[in-house]
């Protein structure tokens, strides 16, 4: 398939990303998203992101698998999860779940530095390869649990976790800045909702349910990094 044809497909997905944020406004507040969302997320080749034999369908509005039982999430939901963030150019961004790299890719797009953090190093390592190959030379990959954050590089002016957990990790409240913003799934399999933390210019946190979620579950604290 040619670029000019991948090119009609990723203009179709956005329009179906604009469709969904207009009926799901009652649940996010959000009947549109930030333009420079939804820019970043049209200049991004996903089929670069997906198994050879998927590529034909990278732009369905549907999360698809990448090996590993973890999928490269819906596209309206990398939308809403980045909108929600609310991110500024010159933003620290932690990202729980590296994945394929689809989502760090966006988020380097739109900050200055993405730390991203992955416990499945095949993943980590394809990630790594493939975003340096497409040109994102401020993401920094490591292979770790993501429970526990990425405490080296703290604290962030923004966090955003791919995995569920079924209460928020609490090393990633004290990672991120005072003014910051977290957007986490959080609960067990078959009820998880969409969360978005904020933590005052005090300290104080606050929380808020946005949307109905199923994500694949963040590792138990005593998990090994690396381990599959």
């Amino acid at each position: 398939m040619g670029d000019v044809a991948f090119e009609n497909l990723r203009q179709e997905m956005l329009a179906e990303i604009v469709t969904e944020a207009a009926l799901t406004a009652g649940y996010t507040g959000r009947a549109a998203f930030a333009e420079r969302v939804l820019r970043a997320i049209g200049a991004l080749p996903r089929h670069e992101f997906v198994p050879v034999e998927l590529q034909a369908h990278a732009y369905l509005n549907r999360p698809l698998p990448i090996g590993y039982e973890k999928t490269v999430s819906q596209p309206y939901i990398v939308a809403l999860m980045t909108d929600l963030l609310d991110l500024d150019p010159g933003d620290v961004v932690l990202e729980i779940g590296t994945g394929a790299g689809y989502q760090a890719a966006i988020l380097a797009a739109l900050a200055k530095r993405v730390y991203s953090v992955d416990i499945i190093e095949e993943l980590a390592s394809g990630a790594e390869r493939r975003l340096k190959r497409l040109g994102y030379g401020n993401v920094e990959i490591k292979v770790a649990n993501g429970y526990y954050g990425w405490p080296e590089h703290a604290p962030y002016d923004k966090i955003m976790v791919t995995a569920a957990a079924d209460l928020i990790p609490p090393p990633l409240f004290g990672q991120l800045k005072p003014g910051g913003r977290m957007v986490v799934p959080t609960g067990i399999p078959d009820k998880q909702a969409l969360v978005l933390v904020e933590k005052s210019a005090t300290g104080s946190l606050s929380t808020r349910e946005i949307l109905p979620v199923r994500f694949s579950e963040l590792e138990d604290p005593g998990t090994i990094a690396g381990a599959a």
